[in-house]
């Protein structure tokens, strides 16, 4: 004989009950037990299921709306980097063109001083030059005159 098994019982089988009970009580409360959750599923699988087609008609909207608010969201992100990088372009390019401005300007300056300095180095020349052709001594005024017309045409 093996372990764990009886003879004349029914091999296979595991936790057969007999329906005989030493407690007649406890027979009947059992027996109201089963009877009670038999009526229980009875009932419940009896009702109307109306409330499984609402939330399946509930989630079936939800991710849809969960797809078009994710693509909205990355769509806006993207855009607001695109608008943060033509920005920061826009803020270079300016500086660039207040940059050129300033050395044209620096330049320009530069360029108008050359100019007065040679204007007034012409004029020192000027100056000396009449300054000398005034002080030619009076022995020397007739070799002048000769300069002035051309060279003793």
């Amino acid at each position: 004989m093996t372990a764990g098994k009886e003879p004349g019982k029914k091999q296979g089988v595991v936790g057969t009950v007999s329906g005989e009970f030493d407690n007649p009580e406890l027979e009947t409360a059992l027996r109201n037990f089963r009877e009670s959750v038999h009526a229980w599923g009875d009932a419940v699988y009896s009702m109307p299921r109306a409330a499984t087609a609402s939330a399946t008609h509930g989630v079936a909207w939800r991710r849809p709306v969960a797809w078009v608010l994710s693509l909205a969201l990355s769509a806006g992100m993207v855009s607001f980097g695109l608008h943060e990088r033509y920005e920061q372009q826009a803020r270079e390019a300016i500086a660039h063109q207040r940059e050129m401005d300033r050395q044209r300007a620096l330049e320009q300056e530069q360029a108008r001083e050359a100019q007065e300095e040679l204007a007034r180095f012409d004029t020192e020349l000027a100056k000396v030059d009449s300054d000398i052709a005034r002080e030619v001594p009076a022995a020397m005024d007739p070799l002048a005159h000769l300069m002035e017309d051309g060279g003793g045409k």
